[in-house]
């Protein structure tokens, strides 16, 4: 599965970058930073297919075109991210990833974050006992704690302290903001940063939480319970040091 999985990322990729050309098209969401564009729906509609041609029984979880409320826990579920960091996208033309998840009753086996235009894959889970960067295997990141790197985290929660997240950030060597989550993500895998902080949809998280899970990475909601998958929740992901500090943090705090 994982191959032909590989195979889709790259073909959706290749039209991705041909639609950054004058056929692009930007519709408004929710206001005038939430945005959505014809090759988000358009990648995401090329995906289902390709998942529909392969697996017929497969249910689809993802951000556009009214799949957004599939339930995670019931038979085999891909997520799909077509666009994360839609406004990078459109804005600065790249920072942005597509992102793919295989959930079975629940139980995450494959997660793929591809970083586009940096022709960046990073993929694994469960089903193949590994995580690689492209071909190559990678090993759990080095156990940082919160003094020791960057933080990845959502503007808003930084400026507002939500549940203490400017107080964490100031304990770090530096707090970045980086516009999607993917590549939030990615950067913890590869131990470029010790964590992540923000409000996340299931598509972008999905991916990313079985990766880390495979190399040992904690993640969890504002009070250390399981993601829902269910609608914008709170989404801490870390190094386990930095896990235990933010806890530990918070109890300080309550």
């Amino acid at each position: 599965m994982e191959k032909e999985i590989i195979s889709w990322i790259y073909e959706a990729a290749e039209r991705v970058k041909a639609g950054l050309g004058d056929a692009l098209k930007v519709d408004q969401k929710s206001g005038r930073t939430d945005l959505v564009t014809n090759v988000d729906k358009e990648t995401q509609a090329f995906i289902v297919s390709k998942i529909t041609a392969f697996d017929p029984a497969a249910k689809i979880l993802g951000e556009e075109n009214g799949q957004d409320q599939t339930p995670i826990d019931q038979g085999r579920v891909f997520v799909i991210d077509p666009i994360d960091g839609t406004l990078n996208f459109v804005m600065q033309r790249e920072n942005f990833c597509i992102m793919i998840a295989v959930y079975e009753n629940g139980v995450g086996q494959l997660g793929f974050i591809y970083d586009v235009i940096r022709d960046e894959l990073f993929w694994g889970g469960p089903k193949v006992g590994k995580v690689f960067y492209n071909n190559e295997e990678l090993s759990p990141p080095e156990n940082r704690s919160l003094g020791e790197g960057l933080i990845g985290m959502n503007l808003a929660l930084y400026r507002k302290n939500i549940n203490h997240a400017q107080e964490i950030g100031n304990q770090t060597m530096g707090v970045r903001v980086l516009g999607c989550a993917g590549l939030d993500l990615i950067a913890i895998l590869k131990g470029t940063q010790i964590g992540y902080i923000s409000m996340l949809s299931p598509w972008d998280y999905a991916a990313g939480s079985i990766m880390m899970k495979q190399l040992g990475l904690p993640f969890s909601g504002a009070e250390g319970q399981p993601l829902s998958f269910q609608g914008r929740e709170f989404f801490i992901g870390a190094t386990s040091a930095v896990m235990n500090q933010i806890q530990a943090f918070d109890k300080e705090k309550h």
